[in-house]
């Protein structure tokens, strides 16, 4: 009775196993075929929220959790910021750097279907246990027994299986730098070689400087306060240099004037010359 009554599945249990499962293949199929990473990292995080869902619902209290905790909520996380932060899009290049990667990745896919397969026929298969058995000495010390003594091995070998895949992810992404990194001033420099330049001034604007501490002259001389940000001006971080500014047109004023002069007296010269 016992067995039967294991082996027995009400009908919220099936009804949450449809539904959450349907949403999980989908997941899990979007993570693979969307073409923006974010969106597949998305994905993935929300089919192992349902994975949680489902340890926690089979008894798995400490898997459910270290699932939410550990892989949804650090794991996961970390690579979405990363995505969002280096940004991917549709113009890095999609060519293979590893041939024949594609066959392998399908080999081992049609491998780990098979175990899979070969897990769910023997689960059918066999008699379950039942929850009550299995966590009759709490859940956390059942499953520490069952890695630690049964599957000690098993457990050892996924360890250095995934270290393995890590330090192959860093030796696969890691570049060796053939040159001196540039400055914070080479960097501006080659900007404004390759003619990157900021914004220009508002229409009615003189501006003497492209620096957002230095407010804009108006074409009577006087300085314009909607060309800074309000955030400057409560830290009293703007520059004035309408003095110079001004100075600057004196002294153009006065050049120009002495050249007329000069111009007017050539020509008189030239008429008397006549």
């Amino acid at each position: 009775m016992n067995t039967i009554a294991a082996s027995a599945t009400s009908t919220g249990e099936a009804v949450q196993f449809w539904i959450l499962g349907t949403v999980a293949v989908i997941g899990a199929l979007c993570t693979i075929l969307m073409r923006r990473a974010v969106h597949s990292a998305l994905c993935l995080a929300g089919t192992m929220i349902i994975l949680a869902v489902f340890y926690l619902a089979n008894g798995a209290y400490f898997l459910g959790i270290v699932q939410i905790v550990v892989y949804t909520g650090a794991i996961m996380m970390l690579f979405l910021f990363v995505v969002m932060l280096v940004g991917v899009t549709a113009a890095d290049s999609l060519t293979e750097t590893i041939k024949g990667q594609r066959w392998w990745a399908a080999l081992c896919g049609l491998g780990f279907g098979v175990l899979l397969i070969a897990g769910i026929g023997n689960a059918s298969m066999t008699a379950s246990t039942g929850l009550g058995v299995a966590n009759a000495g709490g859940n956390v010390e059942g499953l520490a027994a069952l890695i630690f003594t049964k599957y000690v091995f098993a457990f050892e070998i996924t360890g250095a299986l995934l270290i393995t895949a890590s330090v192959g992810a860093m030796v696969l992404t890691h570049r060796e730098r053939t040159e001196r990194a540039l400055s914070q001033r080479e960097m501006s420099e080659q900007r404004i070689r390759s003619k990157h330049l900021p914004p220009l001034p508002a229409p009615g604007v003189y501006a003497r400087h492209n620096a957002v501490d230095i407010a804009g002259l108006l074409p009577d001389g006087t300085t314009s306060e909607l060309t800074v940000s309000k955030t400057l001006k409560d830290r009293g971080q703007i520059r004035d240099v309408s003095g110079e500014a001004i100075a600057d047109l004196r002294a153009l004023e006065q050049r120009s004037t002495e050249r007329l002069g000069r111009e007017e007296l050539r020509d008189r010269e030239e008429g008397v010359t006549k």
